[in-house]
This record gives structure tokens, sequence and C-alpha cells, in this order.
């Protein structure tokens, strides 16, 4: 059973639909019905949840609302009608892709629960046609790391009528990702955002999902210089749709939380954040330290091995260094000698194959048998390891003498790496700028305060049931508390905080 479900969860994966339940989706359709609208446009059907609920918020209101629409997926509008629409409801929703065959006509209401499909699973032509044509949008190409949904929403934007309205209910990394702060320079510059509607962990309209949603309540009207911002505490009740429905006039009850913030500081904290009680301005981990992901492999099964395996093929000391893969290897905040054994008494690998850049004849005859290996099994055409040269030679790590394990749910932590292994990209590389024992010693205990984990939450990129994952710049800007850092590592680093700059 539990092999099924995940299988059945790749497949939602891969095609980005996840459906979204009835007390959201109502709650979207008000905010456009509540501005008039006689026609709700939604750009990724599915299984038809947004036009269904337009429906019902349209009977409501004693208002007979028009639906359309396009999808991709034709067995998913089967669901649809089964979900209580029905073929009229649906006549006017074509099979087209919405990102690269839009409508072309103007819109005045469009909702949509866009298809959550990350960067590296888009074509490339795909990909660099969505690109091509946002940076003659916006006046610049966003990173290459939006994912589809990303597309989705700029594409609505644009088709959006004047004094249009526009509820998308979207991953968090849509305000968190690298391409974040331009795309939302835009958006706020341009058009009217009225709300962000976020829901706390237990009131998450996809519970079981590695994603945080978020609501964007946005119109083609005149930018103001504040928005309201919303955290949702309460799985499944009325009165988000109640609130939507007053024009988000109605003062909330307890299930929801209620802030007036200003732009400009959403934007700087972030606007899947809470509000700052004050702008943070004091140190920060790139003041002691700097911060890399760790070694890629691009194949992990032949280039992490276990001891076992290393003597089965052969290879010698030579071409091996201790090394952490998982972060669920690791369930303290220290990782020993000790710690390596024990994983080698479990059957895990501990050892990663770094061969250097020498001609293949130059190794080793167990070596060269070994690589061998790995091209007759294709390894060398797969991405990552086809641009290196030659596709064997291993990247370079010293050992850290910390750890972050970077993504988790609830456990990101810092590890102090006594037994100077190499991490996996499970992993961040943390290197003082001051190497010597103390100057370590001292910022390990800044990095045990309880009060880091929480300004995790500031620079971290926010999934499922409370999981963060931190990349390495993001890291680099982690506030670290004033009262915990001594006199003399600060003094100590005082030359390297001038090479930094940051911009939350």
């Amino acid at each position: 059973m539990r092999s099924s479900a995940k299988a059945e969860r790749e497949i939602l994966r891969v095609k980005g639909q996840f459906w979204t339940p009835d007390w959201v989706a109502e709650a979207m359709a008000a905010y456009l019905l509540t501005g008039g609208a006689e026609e709700v446009f939604d750009p990724a059907v599915g299984a038809g949840a947004l036009l269904k609920a337009a429906k019902t918020i349209g009977e409501k209101l004693r208002r007979t609302v028009a639906l359309s629409g396009t999808e991709i997926d034709p067995e998913a509008l089967h669901q649809a009608i089964d979900s209580g629409l029905s073929s009229s409801n649906l006549a006017n929703v074509q099979i087209r892709d919405f990102a690269l065959d839009p409508p072309q006509k103007k819109l005045k209401a469009i909702i949509a629960n866009p298809p959550y499909i990350r960067h590296h699973r888009l074509p490339a032509s795909a990909k660099e046609s969505l690109k091509f044509w946002t940076a003659r949008l916006i006046g610049r190409p966003l990173d290459g790391r939006a994912g589809l949904h990303v597309y989705f929403l700029i594409r609505a934007l644009d088709l959006l009528e004047d004094d249009g309205r526009l509820a998308f209910i979207m991953p968090a990394d849509t305000c968190e990702g690298v391409f974040a702060r331009p795309l939302w320079m835009w958006i706020t510059q341009n058009f009217c955002l009225d709300a962000v509607i976020t829901f706390a962990a237990e009131a998450s309209p996809f519970p079981g999902v590695d994603t945080n949603p978020l609501i964007f309540l946005i119109r083609r009207a005149k930018p103001r210089e504040d928005f309201l911002w919303v955290r949702c505490n309460e799985y499944g009740n009325s009165h988000l749709k109640e609130w939507v429905l007053s024009g988000l006039k109605r003062r909330p009850g307890k299930t929801l939380s209620l802030f007036h913030r200003k732009i400009e500081e959403g934007l700087a904290t972030g606007l899947s954040r809470p509000p700052l009680e004050k702008e943070f301005d004091g140190p920060r981990l790139a003041d002691f330290a700097r911060v890399m992901r760790g070694i890629a492999t691009g194949a992990n099964d032949f280039f992490f091995l276990t001891r076992d395996q290393a003597q089965e093929f052969g290879i010698a000391d030579e071409f091996l260094i201790p090394a952490i893969g998982r972060t669920r290897d690791l369930t303290g905040d220290e990782i020993t000698m000790e710690t390596l054994r024990e994983l080698e008494h479990k059957g895990r690998p501990t050892l990663l194959f770094a061969p250097d850049g020498r001609l293949m004849e130059n190794f080793p005859q167990s070596v060269q048998h070994y690589l061998l290996r790995g091209e007759k099994a294709g390894l060398h055409r797969k991405p990552l390891i086809s641009t290196r040269r030659p596709w064997y030679k291993m990247e370079i790590r010293s050992a850290p003498p910390f750890l972050f394990a970077y993504l988790g749910r609830r456990s990101a932590r810092f590890i102090r790496n006594t037994a100077r292994v190499i991490p996996l990209t499970g992993f961040l590389c943390i290197y003082p700028h001051q190497n010597d024992d103390a100057s370590i010693e001292k910022l390990w205990q800044v990095l045990q305060r309880p009060e880091i984990i929480f300004n995790l939450s500031l620079v971290g990129k926010s999934y499922g049931d409370g999981a963060i994952k931190v990349e390495p710049r993001a890291l680099e800007k982690l506030p670290l508390p004033e009262s915990g850092i001594e006199s003399g590592l600060r003094s100590a680093t005082k030359a390297a905080q001038l090479s930094f700059s940051y911009q939350l």
C-alpha cells in the first residue's frame, strides 16, 4: 500500500497536479467574484476544484458565472465531471498549454493552482522559450531555477485586464527562490498586491505534500505601498472564505492572524515569512565563515562506496576519502570516527571514490577496470558527469570543521565534523575564516544556540510539514545572536566582514 501511494504521488509530481480543497478554492473564487467578475478563467483546470468553487460562490451571490480555462491533460477533465461539474460547465475549457500557447485575449478574472513542475523537469526547449519571453516582458531574465508555476503566474498577470483580479495558490519558493526578488519587484511595481495568505503547518491545504502553499490576491491596478498578510491557523473552516467575501475588511477571528505590512518590508523579509519586529543589522554567519555545498558526484551508486565494495573492486585507499552522504545517517550534532565505524557496521557507504584527472591508463589495473565498468553503464553521458574532463575526475573539498544538514523536517542542524569527513550534497560545508582551534570552538558555541534554528526560517526556503532548505548564499546571511558573539571572535574576523554584502 505504501509503495503504491508513493508511486501515485510521483505521477502527480511529474504532472505537477495537487488538487485544491474546497475551503481554500472557495476563498480564492470569492476574491474574484467580489470584484464583479462575470467569467472566471482557470489556466490549469485539472479536476476542476477551482471552477467548481467559482460556480458555488456565484450561486451564493446569486449570480451566473461563466467558466473557462485551459488544461493539457484530458484525463483530468474526466475527474472534473466526476467532482460535480457538467459538460456544459467545461464547454469553454480548451486542451492547450497555457504557458507556451496562451489565449489571445485579455481576461477579467484568473484563478489557478498552477502545475508545480520544478525547473529540472521542464524540457530544455520549453524552458528556453519561457525564459526568453519573460526577459522581454519584465526587462531581465529570471534565474533558470524558476519552475513552471512561476511562468504561469507571469503569463496570467500579462493577460489580466485593467482592474482584473487574479487568485493563485503557489509554493513558497515563488517568493523565496533566487529568482524571487526581480519577479516581485516587477509585480509590485506594475500591479496591486492586495493580500498574501499563508498557512500554519497544521492548517496546510496539502497535508503530507512537501510544499508550503501561499495564496496571492493581485489586481491590475495602481500599485500600493502596503498589503495584507494573513496566516490561516486552522484547517478546513469557513473563516477564510468569509473574510474574503467581506472584501478583505471583516475583522478576522482567532483562526486567522492579520497584519498590515509595507511592500518594501515584505520584499525584504520575504512574503512567505511573518513581519519582523525590527530590522536585523547585527552579525551574520558570513562575518565568520564561508559556505559551500557538498560534493555532487553525479552518480552516488558508483562513486560513494561501502568498505566491502571498495575491497571487492580492489580500489586502494589513495583513491578513497572518508565521506558522509545522507542526513539520516547522522542522528546527533557531531560526526566522529566512531560514527563512521557504526555506519560501516550497518553496511552504509562511507567512502568517496575520488579519482584525479590523470589518463585512465595511468591508474592501477583495478581502478581502470572499475572506471570501464562506469563507462559501460553510460555514466560518462549523464548530465553532470559529462561536463567533467575527464568524466571521472571528482570535485575537491577540504574537510570542513562544520557541516549543515540543510534540508530536513524540523531537523536542520549544524554538525561538528571531528572525523574530518567530506560531505556530499545532503550537507553544506562551513569553513570558518579563522581556522585555529580557539576560533572554531567559539563559533561552534554560537551555532549551538537555540535561536539559531529559529533564524533559519528567515533565510531558508520553506516546504511542507516544517521542512526548510537553506542554500549556501542564504546560509551565509543567517543572523547570529548578538549576545553569543564574543569580542575575540568578532575582532578576529573584522577584516573578513569587508568582503561581504547582504541583500535580503
